[in-house]
């Protein structure tokens, strides 16, 4: 196991290595992936990226909530409200498909972003952290599916 020094402890570095998707880095793998990560602060109903916008990056809710809701539909088509230590938007990382849904700030909140150009450019300058990142997130993306598939109402095969 390895430890931070208290220099290296800051709150973001805390909050990622809590997050599952960061989980098996080293404190210098975490580092790298800390100098990549942009905060963006948006205000209550903001809109953070709407539905079928090509997606950029994955988001990771620091402080505040965010709500994951059908295109103009933020109180009837609500998917679900995320707050601090969630991420969401991590398909981006994988493809430039469009967004499913729209991601609206509930209140105010404070994201810090890891856009695909920079993951991507991780791949060829740190390979062994991005497949560490890559492993763990299809890990994330499987367990949301089953999640999906084994949800009260939903058809599974």
């Amino acid at each position: 196991m390895f430890l931070f020094s208290k220099d290296d402890d800051s709150p973001r570095l805390k909050q990622l290595r809590a997050l599952s998707l960061f989980s098996t880095l080293s404190p210098r793998e975490l580092k790298t992936v800390g100098g990549l990560l942009h905060e963006r602060s948006f205000l209550q109903d903001e809109v953070i990226f709407d539905q079928g916008e090509e997606g950029q990056a994955l988001y990771i809710i620091e402080a505040g909530k965010v709500l994951i809701c059908r295109q103009g539909q933020s109180a009837g088509g609500k998917i679900a409200e995320l707050g601090p230590g969630r991420l969401f938007g991590e398909l981006a990382l994988l493809d430039n498909s469009p967004r499913a849904a729209q991601a609206r700030a509930a209140e105010n909140c404070t994201l810090a972003v890891l856009f695909r150009a920079d993951f991507l450019g991780l791949l060829e300058t740190h390979a062994v952290i991005a497949s560490k990142i890559s492993l763990q997130l299809a890990r994330h993306i499987g367990q949301r599916l089953r999640e999906t598939v084994n949800a009260p109402g939903s058809q599974s095969e």
